[in-house]
């Protein structure tokens, strides 16, 4: 059985998942990791203003050079995509590879999408639907890796780790980003991918990954991102109109957006965390068949 596994990592984190998950084929399989990289790789740890000024491009979709890689020409069985979301979207790396002449490789191949994640991710997702599905790739399966710990606490985490680099626990917080234990526990997904590989059998793919609890996902959490969602797109716009990532003229609204952002994660969020509840709550029918939509891997232009 041939597999390709392709992804983008600033810290290993994501590595070491794709890693973990196909650690019980053994010899059943031959892997080939492609890892691909921006010409001009993205720091890390990021100092505050290199964070924040990512954001229009990744938010807009702008791809971005990459450095010279090859897919090798061999006829792959099942491909493996794992990638971040960077302000509630594919990082940057990602779109990039989606639309390079190297991805229309994927096309017809069946691919199942990892996702490295503090906790959302669904507009994320809905773009690489969307890119999958230019190229004519199949997407047959995903599975979704989240920081478990409580939002404030993971916020708390994922600074520390952005900008000092520390992801081992402090004495007051716990380790950042996806918890080694849910790390180690991807082991459970290899033989389920394993066996569709080899079956063919594509259509019970993730009903099957669901049951081995590939996607946890709340009601709320998707009211927020649709939120959220909307208000990047609009600074997007706002700070591209002062020119390309780096250029001075547009750092003072990068400063606005960072301000807006954290004020509204540290001030607003009990109350739009309340409001979304209650919106789940009254509208149950419409929020199980999004809930389904999501966990699945069907795709519909404009969902979000």
């Amino acid at each position: 059985m041939q597999i390709l596994v392709l992804y983008y990592t600033q810290t290993g984190q994501l590595k070491q998942i794709l890693d973990n998950m196909l650690s019980t084929l053994g010899d059943k399989a031959s892997i080939d990791y492609v890892c691909y990289k921006p010409e001009k790789d993205f720091p890390f740890p990021w100092t505050s203003d290199q964070f924040f000024d990512a954001m229009p491009e990744c938010v807009l979709e702008i791809p971005v050079p990459l450095q010279s890689f090859q897919i090798p020409d061999k006829a792959y069985d099942l491909v493996i995509l794992g990638y971040q979301p960077w302000f509630l979207s594919p990082s940057v790396p990602t779109t990039s590879f989606l639309v390079s002449g190297q991805a229309k490789k994927l096309r017809g191949l069946p691919v199942v999408t990892v996702v490295g994640s503090r906790n959302m991710w669904l507009n994320a997702q809905e773009k690489i639907k969307a890119q999958l599905h230019n190229i004519g790739a199949r997407h047959v399966g995903n599975i979704v890796f989240a920081d478990t710990n409580h939002n404030l606490v993971s916020l708390f985490t994922i600074i520390r780790w952005t900008f000092t680099g520390q992801k081992e626990p402090s004495r007051f917080l716990p380790e950042a980003g996806v918890q080694t234990p849910d790390i180690e526990g991807s082991r459970k997904f290899g033989p389920v991918l394993f066996e569709a590989a080899s079956t063919g059998n594509w259509q019970n793919l993730q009903p099957q990954l669901l049951a081995r609890g590939a996607v946890s996902l709340k009601p709320t959490l998707i009211v927020l991102e649709k939120r959220g969602i909307t208000k990047f797109r609009k600074f997007a716009v706002y700070i591209r109109q002062k020119g390309e990532p780096g250029n001075p003229e547009r750092l003072s609204r990068v400063h606005l957006f960072k301000r807006l952002l954290l004020t509204g994660i540290f001030v607003l969020s009990p109350v739009s965390g309340f409001t979304a509840k209650m919106a789940s709550l009254f509208k149950r029918k419409t929020f199980r068949q999004q809930l389904a939509y999501f966990k699945g891997v069907s795709y519909e232009p404009n969902v979000i």
